[in-house]
């Protein structure tokens, strides 16, 4: 979860713009812990979204007013249990599920609130993380997890295999799982697996309960279509940037790869010296 008192954005985040891609066009969506509004924003604005919004800080609250939304106060603990089953198309949870206190039953209430549910959080698990706890023993603090550890709402921290058993455990089918690097850009792992788990700083997943018809409504599908056409257009590479980019996504790895050797290394070295 993110600062309250940052200002209002601007640019849209790179993982605002993810999920945006993973959303029908003209779907109903909730956006759980919804902040000053800037996803809710961006959906309305480029996926033509049925928006609704659920935020527990009251001067967020008003942000979201201020720019035309339909948000209310709530608390993703209490009141999700008062909304009916299948009410929305998606039920978006970003960035926030490590600060519930029940995140279990959150994730219960989204997949029956919403036809699929979109979670991001930070990962734990990353490189980074670890290598702050094993070398300085301190609790990280960076841009994900900006506060210090006696003011954090964040209580639930887990990391993106954590993740994963827990929807494995809950009969969760996750229908995609997109892993950010630091940076924000996308890694291109082929699942959620033990390096997404060290090298990526945020997941953000696309869910939907086992017994849930996984095509869209009926209503959304020839919209969709159209956009997925007009998005291939649009991305359509030529052959010479396409093996560009596959060289590139291979050094990447094979960077990455190096990379925790060296950090390994140093961390058995560093603790011989100790």
């Amino acid at each position: 979860m993110l600062r309250t008192n940052q200002p209002l954005q601007t640019t849209p985040r790179v993982d605002h713009l993810l999920i945006a891609e993973m959303v029908s066009h003209g779907a109903r969506v909730l956006d759980v812990g919804c902040g000053d509004g800037a996803l809710l924003q961006l959906l309305a604005e480029t996926k033509g979204v049925d928006g609704r919004g659920i935020e527990i800080e009251r001067e967020r609250v008003n942000a979201c007013v201020a720019r035309g939304l339909s948000v209310i106060q709530g608390d993703a603990d209490r009141d999700l249990d008062d909304y009916p089953d299948d009410a929305f198309d998606y039920a978006i949870l970003s960035l926030t599920i490590q600060a519930t206190l029940r995140p279990k039953a959150v994730l219960e209430n989204l997949l029956r609130i919403g036809r699929h549910a979109i979670v991001s959080f930070p990962n734990f698990g990353h490189w980074r993380i670890r290598l702050s706890l094993l070398l300085r023993g301190r609790m990280p603090v960076n841009e994900l997890l900006p506060y210090a550890w006696y003011d954090t709402p964040n209580i639930h921290h887990c990391t993106i295999l954590d993740f994963v058993e827990l929807c494995d455990e809950m009969g969760i089918v996750v229908e995609k799982g997109l892993m950010l690097d630091s940076t924000g850009r996308p890694w291109r792992f082929a699942a959620p697996g033990v390096l997404a788990n060290i090298l990526a700083g945020q997941a953000i997943f696309v869910l939907r309960r086992a017994d849930r018809n996984p095509l869209a409504p009926v209503r959304h599908r020839e919209k969709e279509r159209a956009m997925e056409d007009r998005n291939e257009e649009r991305i359509e590479r030529t052959p010479t940037e396409a093996r560009q980019g596959s060289k590139e996504g291979v050094v990447r790895y094979v960077l990455a790869g190096g990379l925790v050797l060296v950090v390994i290394a140093f961390a058995i070295a560093y603790g011989t010296i100790l």
